[in-house]
C-alpha cells in the first residue's frame, strides 16, 4: 500500500485545487442527494399528517416544493461541475506521471534497458496507467467525499431528528460498508492479478502474432499462434468472470447493509415517535436520510475490484519514478575529446572482461577496437558513451568524467551506432529528423550522400520512401548505411561505431567509411572492428583480448 500512497501523493500534487474542487462539488452532490430525499420524505410525511390532523389549509407546500426543485436542478449541475473538474485533473496527473515514469527509465543501467522488450514494456506501462487512472476517481475520491457526508449527515440527524438515530445511521455507514470493502479487496486481489496478467498476455501474443505472421506462416505455427492467443483471452475472461461474481456478491452486502441500517432507523425513529421524543415527520427524515446515504457507498462495489489492479500497478510504477540528479556540472568537450585511464568492467560472474586499458583519442583521429567477439569491445563503446560506468579507472570526455556529464551534453556531442539498428515506421526523412529535427533536405540528402544510400532511395520515393515497422523494406546493409546517415547529421565531437559496415560488401563498405569520415573531418570516431576494410580506415588499432 506504500507504493500506492506514494502514487496518489504524485498524482494530487500537481492538481490539489482542481481535486479539492472536484472532492468539494462531490461532497456537494451526496449532500443534496441526501437532502433531497430526506426533505422529501418529511414533506410527503408532515403534508399527510397535516391532512389527517386538519389543517392541510394551512399548511405550506410551496417553501419545501422549491427547495426540492432547487436540490434536483443543483444536484445535476454540481455532478457536471464534478466530473468535469476530476476527470480533467486526473488527465493531466497521469500525462505527468507518464513523463515522469518515461524520465525515471531513460536514467536506469543500459543493461537494464537492453533486456526490455518493446512490446511488452509498452503493454506494461499503458496497463499500469490505465489501473491508476481509477486511484482518484474512483478509490480516493468517493471514499473521502462519502465519508464526509456520513459525517454531516450525522451531525444533522443529531440536530435534526434524534443522537440515537444519528448514532446507528452515522456508525452503520462508516463501519460496515468498510469492513465490505476490506474484505472484498483481499478476496477480489488474487482474480485482478489473474485478470491482468491475463490481458497482458492477450496484448503481447496478438503482437507478436502480427509482427511474425510471415514466419509463421511459412514454419506452419499460425494456427498454433492463434491458438495461443485465444487461450489468454479464455483465462482473462475466466478471471473477470471471478471479479464479476465477486462485485455481485460483495454489492448485495453493501444493498444488505444499507437495507439493514434502514430497518433499524425505521424500528427507532417509530419507537421514538410512539414515545412523543420526535414527530412522524422527524422519524421520515431519519430513514430517507438512510436510504439516501447508499449512495456514498456505490462506489466501493468497483473499487474493490480494481484495487487488486491498482496495488500491483503502484509497486512496479514507483520505483521507476526516481528523478535523475539535478546538481551535474556543465561541461564543454576540450581536446583530447577521450580519455580512458586502467578502466576495467566485469561481468556477472565477476571475470574482467579485458585488462586495465589506457586510451588518448583526439579530434580527427580513428581508432579500432579489435579482437574476438566477447571480448568487451561493444562494452567499452558504452563506457565511452556513459551508459556503463566502469569497474574501475576512469572515463572522461572533454576532462569531465563522463557518467557525471550533465544530460544534454552526451546528446549534443556524442553519437553512437550500436549493432542492432533502430528505424522506425514512417518516411526515410522521418527517420533522418530523428537526431536533426530542423534539419533542411539538403542537409538530409548529403548525409545520405555521404554513406552512399543516396542513389538507391532515388530509384524510389527519395526522402518520402517509406518504412515498415524496424525499418522494413530496405536491406540490412541499406538500413545500416541509414543509421549511420542520421548519426552523421549529428555532427558529433565523438561518434562511437559498433561494427560499422555489418552487411555490406568490401567497395561499399570502404566507401562509407572514406565518406563518414570526408564529412566528419574533426570528429573523434572510435569504432568496434572486425573487418579489414574497418580496421584499414583507422589511424590506430587497440586489441582486446578476453579474459578467461
Amino acid at each position: 500500500m506504500k507504493a500506492l500512497f506514494r502514487i496518489t501523493r504524485l498524482l494530487l500534487q500537481g492538481e490539489r485545487r482542481a481535486f479539492l474542487r472536484g472532492f468539494a462539488l462531490a461532497v456537494t452532490v451526496i449532500l443534496m442527494g441526501v437532502a433531497l430525499l430526506g426533505l422529501s420524505g418529511w414533506f410527503i410525511t408532515a403534508a399527510a399528517a397535516a391532512g389527517l390532523a386538519g389543517v392541510g389549509a394551512v399548511f405550506n407546500v410551496f417553501g419545501p416544493s422549491a427547495m426540492v426543485r432547487f436540490l434536483a436542478l443543483g444536484r445535476t449541475a454540481a455532478r457536471y461541475g464534478e466530473r468535469l473538474a476530476t476527470h480533467d485533473a486526473t488527465l493531466r496527473a497521469l500525462s505527468r506521471l507518464r513523463v515522469r515514469l518515461l524520465q525515471g527509465l531513460l536514467t536506469s543501467p543500459y543493461r537494464a534497458l537492453e533486456r526490455l522488450r518493446a512490446n511488452a514494456f509498452l503493454n506494461r506501462v499503458t496497463a499500469d496507467i490505465d489501473a491508476l487512472d481509477g486511484v482518484a476517481l474512483r478509490l480516493l475520491l468517493p471514499g473521502l467525499a462519502g465519508m464526509a457526508v456520513i459525517a454531516l449527515a450525522a451531525l444533522a440527524l443529531w440536530v435534526l431528528v434524534h443522537p440515537a438515530v444519528a448514532l446507528v445511521v452515522g456508525l452503520g455507514y462508516a463501519i460496515l460498508p468498510s469492513l465490505v470493502f476490506l474484505v472484498g479487496q483481499r478476496l477480489a486481489r488474487r482474480s485482478s492479478r489473474r485478470a491482468e496478467a491475463a490481458m497482458q498476455a492477450t496484448r503481447s501474443r496478438m503482437i507478436d502474432l502480427v509482427t511474425a505472421r510471415e514466419d509463421l506462416t511459412v514454419f506452419g505455427q499460425l494456427q498454433a499462434a492463434r491458438a495461443h492467443v485465444a487461450e489468454a483471452i479464455a483465462r482473462h475472461a475466466k478471471a473477470q468472470d471471478r471479479l464479476d461474481g465477486l462485485e455481485r456478491r460483495m454489492g448485495l452486502g453493501l444493498d444488505l447493509t444499507g437495507a439493514g441500517i434502514t430497518a433499524l432507523a425505521l424500528g427507532m425513529g417509530a419507537s421514538l415517535a410512539q414515545a412523543g421524543t420526535i414527530t412522524p415527520a422527524e422519524a421520515a427524515i431519519g430513514i430517507f436520510v438512510a436510504l439516501a446515504l447508499g449512495e456514498t457507498v456505490a462506489p466501493v462495489r468497483r473499487a474493490l475490484t480494481e484495487i487488486g489492479r491498482m496495488i500491483p500497478a503502484a509497486r512496479r510504477v514507483a520505483p521507476a519514478l526516481a528523478a535523475p540528479p539535478a546538481d551535474r556540472r556543465r561541461a564543454t568537450p576540450d581536446t583530447p575529446i577521450l580519455r580512458l585511464e586502467q578502466v576495467t568492467y566485469r561481468r556477472g560472474d565477476g571475470a574482467a572482461l579485458f585488462a586495465p586499458l589506457d586510451l588518448l583519442l583526439g579530434p580527427g583521429e580513428t581508432l579500432a577496437l579489435t579482437g574476438p567477439s566477447g571480448c568487451g569491445k561493444s562494452t567499452l563503446l558504452l563506457m565511452a558513451a556513459g551508459q556503463l560506468p566502469p569497474d574501475k579507472g576512469r572515463v572522461t570526455f572533454g576532462g569531465h568524467p563522463v557518467t557525471d556529464l550533465p544530460d544534454e551534453t552526451p546528446h549534443q556531442h556524442i553519437a553512437m551506432v550500436p549493432q542492432r539498428h533502430a528505424l522506425i515506421a514512417g518516411t526515410v526523412a522521418e527517420n533522418l529528423r530523428l537526431a536533426a529535427p530542423d534539419a533542411k533536405e539538403d542537409a538530409l540528402w548529403q548525409a545520405l550522400q555521404a554513406v552512399h544510400l543516396d542513389r538507391t532511395l532515388a530509384d524510389r520515393a527519395g526522402l518520402e520512401t517509406r518504412l515498415g515497422f524496424r525499418g522494413a523494406g530496405l536491406s540490412g546493409g541499406e538500413a545500416r548505411r541509414l543509421v549511420l546517415a542520421r548519426a552523421l547529421l549529428r555532427r558529433p565531437a565523438l561518434l562511437l561505431l559498433d561494427e560499422p559496415t555489418e552487411g555490406l560488401d568490401s567497395a561499399t563498405a570502404h566507401a562509407v567509411l572514406t565518406g563518414l569520415r570526408r564529412a566528419l573531418p574533426r570528429t573523434a570516431i572510435l569504432m568496434a572492428a572486425h573487418r579489414p576494410e574497418e580496421t584499414d580506415q583507422s589511424d590506430r588499432l587497440v586489441p582486446l583480448t578476453a579474459t578467461t
